[in-house]
């Protein structure tokens, strides 16, 4: 008689806690995008902010603000999304917490093909995203070439990724050596840096973000039922192989739309799954929109701190992260039965 007002219970107990988890991190959010607007070289009020923002005030504030500040705040929440979703999505493929689109050769494929284009053929640079897609997606189809032996076996995807991983950034360390006197924006694009980034590539990445997030909000589902093993999704109705390809691609176009943009950032899909697991559990019906959310933060702080820990020198957000993630993910090593959404 009391088992049902239990599971009631503990519904509205999760509801409650989703939303306001939810809450927090548009709270955080907001908070990070006017704090971003207001620090730097030049320090504004909030009330400054806003006059530049709706009102026709002081010119120079309103430049600082509306053409420098806000288009790299705004950037950095649709990056830090799409890059958290992304690696949600493979986590689900792989069933393994430590998968993002950077571990496993995603990312590598579209910088690599977007390297190519810089170093050799710098004329096709406005056919960037193009070329960074496509090189993910090849590299999506070796790893799966790879991985196939009568089915894909998320274990032989995870080392087949890492092999073409290191072939891929071999690779690119021979062509920027072959092209030594010709770095200058390519350390800018392995770094991952949000600087100089103007409206053209807010409304870019937006298009990107949206077609992506989208899709992988469509892909819950298939998400959920990866999770749970072969055999329990193939008795839930899913077409096991396909779902893993379909759910690779459009991972694999997330990484490359945040690559051809901004550049190599790494940990974010690896990263900000594992504290969104935390947070709420393993339901992707849950998970995924907290990881976009927790992934916006987490990206737009990094790259504030890298704009503003040092004064007079920027320190691109890519660095950040890969110095905050890297010890977060020998945390997740050391720590990892505590990351299985039990």
């Amino acid at each position: 008689m009391s088992a049902k007002p239990l599971k009631k219970n503990q519904g509205s107990v999760g509801i409650l806690k989703v939303s306001m988890v939810w809450t927090i991190l548009i709270a955080l959010l907001a908070v990070l995008a006017v704090a971003s607007m207001a620090i730097g070289s030049a320090g504004y009020s909030f009330r400054e902010i806003l006059s530049a923002i709706f009102l026709d005030t002081d010119a120079t504030t309103r430049v600082v603000v509306l053409s420098l500040r806000l288009p790299r705040v705004i950037l950095a929440i649709l990056i830090g999304a799409a890059l958290a979703a992304g690696g949600a999505l493979l986590q689900a493929v792989m069933r393994n917490p430590l998968a993002d689109p950077g571990t496993i050769g995603v990312s590598a494929g579209a910088g690599t093909a977007a390297i190519t284009v810089l170093l050799i053929f710098p004329n096709l640079s406005l056919s960037l995203p193009l070329f960074a897609f496509v090189g993910a997606s090849l590299a999506c189809v070796l790893i799966y070439i790879m991985a196939w032996k009568g089915g894909v076996d998320p274990v032989r995807i995870i080392l087949s990724g890492v092999a073409i991983n290191s072939v891929l950034s071999g690779y690119n360390s021979l062509l920027q050596l072959l092209n030594s006197d010709n770095l200058s924006g390519v350390l800018s694009f392995m770094n991952g840096s949000l600087s100089g980034m103007s409206w053209v590539h807010v409304r870019t990445m937006a298009v990107y973000a949206v077609v992506g997030l989208g899709l992988s909000l469509l892909c819950i589902r298939h998400a959920n039922a990866l999770q749970l093993g072969d055999e329990m999704a193939k008795n839930l109705g899913i077409r096991v192989n396909a779902s893993r390809i379909c759910l690779s691609a459009v991972s694999a176009f997330l990484a490359a739309s945040t690559v051809s943009v901004a550049g190599m950032i790494g940990f974010v899909g690896l990263v900000v799954p594992h504290i969104a697991r935390m947070l709420i559990g393993s339901d992707y019906k849950v998970l995924l929109p907290t990881s976009i959310l927790l992934g916006g933060v987490t990206l737009l702080l990094a790259d504030t701190v890298g704009r503003t820990i040092i004064p007079g020198l920027e320190i691109p957000v890519g660095i950040v992260m890969s110095v905050a993630g890297g010890p977060f993910f020998l945390y997740m090593l050391r720590k990892r039965g505590k990351f299985n959404g039990s």
